[in-house]
C-alpha cells in the first residue's frame, strides 16, 4: 500500500456518510466496508518508510498483547478490576524505570499519551508547590492561592501549551527561557528561579531532536524550591542507548513524560507520567469512591482516567520482547540512520539545519522556500515515503523522523533518491 493514500482512495471515503441504518446491518458487511472502503485510505505509518511525527510502529509481541487486552476487555482501574492487568502494568512500571535509569519507586501512571502525561504531572507539580506554601489545593481550589509560575523553553512543545490553557496558568502569563540557535535552553541567561515555579525542560525537541542542559538547570531550580518537569515524548528513550550523554542529570528532576507508542514501538495509545514522589501524583489524580476504593499505586490513582483500558500491558510486552539491549540498539541504529539521511541530503546541497543530528530528528531545507515546498511536495505525493513540513526560525522546513523498528538503509537511502527525484525531474522520469 502507499505510504500515504492517493486521492482517489481519500474521496471514496464518501461512501461512508451514510444515514444511522434503522434496522442493523450485518457484521460481515460492515467488516466489508472498512476493508474496501477505510483500509485504503489509512496512512502506513507503521511501515519503514513513513517518517512523519515520530511515530513508532508496533512489534509483533506488542500487537500481540494489544489484542489480549481488547479480547479481555479489562477495565483496569487497578487490581479490583483485573489483577492481571494491575501485575503487568505494575511491571512495566518497574521496567521502564529501570530502562530509562530514574528514581525507583517513582510513580509510573500510563495514559493515552505524553499530552495526559504532561497535564498530570503539571497539576502534581502544583499541588506540591502550594502545600509548601501552606495552601491545600485539593480542598481550596486555586481562588485565593499563592501565584505560580510555569517556566518553559522558547521552543516549548505544544501539548505543554495546551496543558497551561487548561490548567488556567495563560500561555501569555509563561516566563519562557532564552534559547540557544540549535533550540535548547541556554544556561547562561536562566531567570531567578523561585519556590513557585513549574519549570519545564526538553529531552528531544521536537524539531532538533535537542536537549536542554539538565545537569546546569536542574541543580539551580531545585535548590530554588521549583518543580522540575521533563518533557520527554521520544528523546527521553536516548537514555536507554549510547546516547545517554544527552541526558545527563535528566535524573535529578521531579517529574518526565515518555510515549511508549514512539521508540518503544507499541499501537496507539500509550504514554506515561513518571512522578518521583508517588504521593504528589495521587493527590492530584485520586478517584477513590465508596464502591471502588482500590489499593495505594493503582492506576485510577495516577492516570486522569477512571474506567481506563489496560495500555500499559502493550508496553509490558514491547518491553520483554526487546530487552535492555534490544532497546539500545533500536535507538542507536535510528540514530545512525538519521545520521545517514543527513549526509545524502547534505551531499545534495540542501541545508541540514541540525548537523549532526544529536538524535533521530533530521530538519533541513531546500536552497530556497520554493525547492523545500517541491520537496515536500513530490516526497509527500509519491505514496513511497512520507515526511511533513515545519518552521525553524521564520523559515520552512522539513522534519524527518526515523523511529520504526522495521526501517533499514535501504528505507534510509531510499529517501535519499526520493529527494533527488524531486530536485532532478529526469532522475525522477528514471
Amino acid at each position: 500500500m502507499p505510504v500515504f493514500p492517493a486521492p482517489e482512495a481519500v474521496a471514496a471515503l464518501s461512501r461512508l456518510d451514510e444515514p444511522l441504518p434503522d434496522t442493523g446491518r450485518p457484521d460481515a458487511e460492515t467488516a466489508a466496508l472498512l476493508r474496501e472502503v477505510a483500509a485504503p485510505a489509512t496512512v502506513a505509518s507503521t511501515g519503514p518508510d513513513y517518517f512523519g511525527f515520530v511515530i513508532g510502529g508496533t512489534l509483533p509481541a506488542a500487537r500481540d498483547a494489544d489484542h489480549w487486552v481488547t479480547d479481555h476487555d479489562q477495565c483496569a482501574v487497578g487490581h479490583v478490576g483485573s489483577p492481571a492487568a494491575a501485575a503487568l502494568e505494575r511491571v512495566a512500571g518497574a521496567w521502564v524505570l529501570d530502562a530509562l535509569d530514574l528514581p525507583r519507586g517513582a510513580a509510573v501512571a500510563f495514559g493515552t499519551s505524553a499530552t495526559a502525561g504532561g497535564l498530570s504531572c503539571l497539576t502534581a507539580a502544583r499541588h506540591a508547590l502550594l502545600a509548601r506554601q501552606g495552601w491545600d489545593f485539593a480542598a481550596c481550589g486555586l481562588d485565593g492561592a499563592p501565584r505560580l509560575r510555569l517556566v518553559v523553553p522558547e521552543t516549548v512543545h505544544v501539548t505543554i501549551l495546551k496543558a497551561a490553557r487548561i490548567l488556567g496558568f495563560g500561555t501569555d502569563n509563561l516566563v519562557r527561557m532564552p534559547c540557544t540557535p540549535a533550540g535548547t535552553v541556554d544556561p547562561a541567561r536562566l531567570p531567578a528561579f523561585t519556590d513557585r515555579d513549574i519549570v519545564v525542560l526538553q529531552a528531544g525537541e521536537v524539531n532538533t531532536g535537542g536537549f536542554d542542559p539538565f545537569a546546569a538547570v536542574i541543580p539551580a531550580a531545585r535548590a530554588a524550591g521549583a518543580w522540575v518537569h521533563v518533557d520527554g515524548a521520544f528523546g527521553l528513550w536516548a537514555r536507554a542507548s549510547a546516547r545517554r550523554a544527552l541526558t545527563e542529570g535528566v535524573d535529578g528532576a521531579d517529574s518526565w513524560t515518555v510515549d511508549a507508542h514512539k521508540w518503544l514501538q507499541v499501537p496507539y495509545d500509550c504514554g506515561m507520567a513518571i512522578v518521583r514522589e508517588p504521593e504528589w501524583l495521587a493527590r492530584a489524580m485520586n478517584a477513590a469512591a465508596a464502591y471502588a476504593e482500590g489499593q495505594a499505586g493503582d492506576q485510577m490513582h495516577l492516570c486522569l482516567e477512571f474506567s481506563r483500558r489496560a495500555r500499559g500491558v502493550p508496553a509490558w510486552a514491547a518491553l520483554r520482547s526487546l530487552g535492555r539491549d534490544g532497546i539500545a540498539a533500536m535507538v542507536d541504529r535510528h540514530c545512525a540512520l538519521a545520521g545517514r539521511i543527513a549526509d545524502g541530503l547534505a551531499a545534495l546541497g540542501l541545508e541540514v539545519l541540525n548537523a549532526p543530528p544529536p538524535l533521530n530528528q533530521v530538519l533541513a531545507r531546500g536552497r530556497d522556500d520554493a525547492e523545500t515546498a517541491a520537496i515536500l511536495a513530490h516526497v509527500q505525493g509519491s505514496g513511497a515515503a512520507w515526511f511533513g513540513p515545519t518552521m525553524w526560525h521564520g523559515r520552512p522546513a522539513f522534519r524527518v523522523s526515523v523511529s520504526n523498528w522495521r526501517t533499514r538503509e535501504a528505507h534510509a537511502d531510499a529517501l535519499v533518491a526520493l529527494v533527488v527525484a524531486a530536485l532532478d525531474p529526469s532522475a525522477r522520469r528514471a
